[in-house]
């Protein structure tokens, strides 16, 4: 059974949707990272047994399928892999029928796909909860995992973030889009490197400026050293996500100089960590003396997925 706990906001979680970072709010954000947290030292115990979730996995996954499965077995729940290769997902069946049926089966359904359009067309259609677990415009569970982390290596506190620099240098991709919008909720400076043409979208700019609402700043620059000076987290990923890669050497050029290497680390806060969402390209994207060091925490990182999508499922399926 849940005891109680200062996470009282995730009440209001159960029964929604999570297509992106931007549909929780600051509290409830910094409450799902304080559960997870409670949940990874076992001060809490939630019991979800009988419940069922869907994953529906268009893009290969490790990391993702195998943290969400675990997930909602620690709650005493089963996960079911909905391949769409082996069932009518791939054979035409409207995502309308699809939706409608899935959720007279499962409690709620996890979904990994190329286009956000998709995603909330089976949050329109469904009756259960659906989750972002990654498009091409957004990753928010990543996000979760990465705050925790930086939570842990700063403090024990959600509260402990605020004024905290991350900076991921790189490309302005879905993983950067997600970071600007939940660091944005919890009054974490966000500062995004990336060359010319690689930048975050500008509505996502915006809208993270706008939840920020001057307790911290949201910064899109074009230097790597200038991104990375005196931050506290330092943060980067492939430079060509799933789907672009007839686009790696292209990119490749592009991004010359933008590897998160020793010396790039120099220009750091002393105490800064470094974080990568995997898998990680040694020699490209960062260096493996980066990747491997004591700065590292990309394998602490990894784990906090299954604790942050631990406490999102439980807060969605109303065990929170």
């Amino acid at each position: 059974m849940a005891t109680p706990s200062a996470t009282s906001s995730l009440g209001g979680l159960a029964g929604r949707d999570l297509l992106s970072s931007a549909d929780l709010s600051g509290v409830e954000t910094a409450d799902l990272l304080q559960l997870a947290g409670d949940l990874k030292a076992c001060r809490r115990r939630i019991d979800l047994a009988g419940r069922m979730l869907g994953l529906i996995f268009r893009k290969a996954s490790t990391r993702t399928r195998v943290s969400f499965s675990v997930a909602m077995a620690r709650l005493g729940g089963q996960t079911i892999d909905l391949l769409p290769t082996v069932t009518q997902v791939d054979r035409g069946e409207p995502i309308a029928d699809t939706a409608r049926v899935l959720s007279r089966y499962c409690d709620a359904l996890a979904i990994r796909t190329f286009a956000q359009e998709e995603l909330a067309d089976y949050a329109h259609w469904a009756s259960i909860p659906v989750v972002n677990a990654l498009t091409d415009h957004e990753h928010p569970c990543q996000a979760l995992a990465d705050y925790l982390t930086l939570m842990e290596a700063f403090g024990s506190h959600p509260a402990d973030l605020a004024g905290l620099t991350l900076a991921y240098v790189g490309d302005g991709n879905n993983v950067a889009h997600s970071l600007l919008l939940c660091g944005a909720l919890l009054g974490v400076n966000v500062r995004v490197g990336c060359p010319q043409g690689f930048t975050p979208e500008l509505a996502v700019v915006d809208q993270a400026r706008s939840l920020a609402a001057g307790r911290s700043s949201v910064e899109v620059v074009h230097d790597p050293v200038a991104a990375v000076r005196g931050a506290h987290a330092l943060y980067t990923d492939v430079w060509a996500s799933m789907g672009q890669e007839q686009e790696q050497a292209e990119r490749a050029v592009a991004f010359s100089g933008w590897c998160l290497d020793e010396s790039l680390l120099s220009e750091a806060d002393g105490r800064a960590i470094v974080l990568h969402c995997l898998p990680a390209h040694r020699g490209e994207e960062i260096s493996a003396g980066v990747i491997e060091g004591a700065s590292s925490r990309v394998f602490d990182q990894a784990e906090n997925r299954l604790h942050v999508q631990q406490a999102l499922l439980a807060a969605l399926l109303g065990g929170a």
